[in-house]
């Protein structure tokens, strides 16, 4: 990898990133999607991602957690026809979200990196496929989103819940930039740049959460 190609913003992949802030990594701010992003010299090892995920306790049964992922799951039931079938992208250990959606009478596979690595589901068509708090660990987020869009049916819905830059001030007090886990972060100007690459409809229901609905 060249200097110059540890600096391209791994979203757009058109322009290279300018220095954004400095604290025990590097951050870079990308002028053509708004993206903010740690460069891969930076990033931890596969295995050392996937102790610190291991020590998440989520639970079905915990009602604190069910309430933050109603956040996510609200704006897609009131969306989703019946019985529609959907894909849960980095549920992690404990897959609730499916829960909820089960629930709910919709089908939902779970598809996990470290947790439920099944790249047949990859390759499978769905009418919704949620991200919740997984865009920021993705090292290769173009990639990586547009194998999920092209999963989409038509008319399809794709969900992604993560936190969004707002300035250079508020980042630099910014918790969310301390996981070092966390490699992306995506401003409303990345999710408008993404709808438009797409020529998708990007709805913002609530704060941390959008939707890109499939034309």
């Amino acid at each position: 990898m060249s200097e110059t190609d540890a600096f391209l913003c791994p979203l757009c992949q058109l322009k290279t990133g300018q220095p954004y802030f400095e604290d025990h990594r590097q951050y870079f701010y990308c002028p053509e999607c708004a993206l903010v992003f740690v460069p891969p010299t930076q990033f931890i090892s596969a295995e050392e991602e996937k102790v610190i995920y291991e020590l998440h306790e989520n639970s079905a049964e915990d009602t604190g957690y069910r309430h933050f992922l109603m956040r996510m799951a609200r704006p897609l039931l009131e969306r989703l026809k019946p019985a529609s079938q959907g894909l849960d992208f980095g549920s992690g250990p404990g897959p609730v979200l499916a829960t909820l959606f089960n629930e709910a009478g919709h089908s939902v596979e779970n598809y996990d990196l470290f947790f439920a690595h099944k790249p047949q589901l990859l390759a499978q068509q769905y009418d919704f496929i949620t991200a919740t708090e997984v865009v920021e660990h993705l090292h290769h987020p173009r990639q990586t989103l547009e194998r999920l869009w092209t999963c989409l049916k038509p008319q399809g819905i794709l969900g992604i819940m993560t936190k969004r830059v707002i300035d250079q001030d508020a980042f630099s007090r910014w918790h969310y930039k301390n996981d070092i886990t966390h490699v992306c972060f995506f401003s409303e100007d990345s999710f408008q740049w993404l709808a438009q690459h797409w020529q998708a409809t990007l709805v913002i229901p609530e704060k941390d959460v959008v939707l890109l609905i499939k034309q």
